[in-house]
């Protein structure tokens, strides 16, 4: 499948949030409230808005992609990353490694800005794939109770996450 993937622009969003919104529209470990996040994540310190990718299909976006910044507190110490959330895709293109060229194009692109990490609260059977491991290997731990196995961490760079442990600070836009 031939897809075109660019950064979102502003008069993308009405459409996003309605790709967001069907996306997880059957999905059992949703809130179904990821495109209302997406919308405060825009108007944050956290936005990259080079980290907001939207995938296109005969000039249709199919899928999107959000990575925003946020630390992992250890003490004093502030370690800068990123979290993936949400990653999207209309429901008649899921299936077709959309999702997937996303998420490569959201590392590639967040490599090539300088940020070596990223977290995530996902799927255990899917992100692995993606090189993400169990964030408590790395002895990173998450703000909110969820099973270890989908509370995730990979590294841009090697040995990225050598050094840092503590606890993830997610922007307030995500528990507003």
């Amino acid at each position: 499948m031939d897809i075109n993937i660019r950064p979102e622009r502003s008069a993308d969003h009405a459409f996003i949030r309605e790709l967001i919104e069907a996306a997880f529209k059957n999905e059992a470990m949703s809130d179904h409230r990821e495109h209302l996040l997406v919308d405060r994540l825009r108007k944050s310190a956290a936005y990259v808005s080079d980290l907001a990718l939207v995938a296109e299909h005969d000039g249709e976006i199919v899928g999107h992609i959000l990575l925003t910044k946020l630390y992992i507190i250890d003490g004093e110490q502030r370690h800068a990353s990123l979290a993936l959330a949400p990653v999207s895709v209309l429901p008649r293109f899921q299936g077709l490694g959309i999702g997937s060229s996303l998420i490569r194009a959201a590392h590639d692109r967040a490599r090539a800005l300088g940020y070596s990490s990223i977290v995530l609260l996902g799927h255990e059977d899917y992100y692995p794939r993606f090189g993400y491991r169990p964030a408590h290997k790395y002895g990173i731990t998450f703000p909110f109770d969820a099973p270890l196995v989908n509370c995730m961490a990979m590294e841009l760079k090697l040995g990225a996450l050598e050094n840092v442990r503590g606890k993830v600070e997610y922007p307030a836009a995500f528990f507003e």
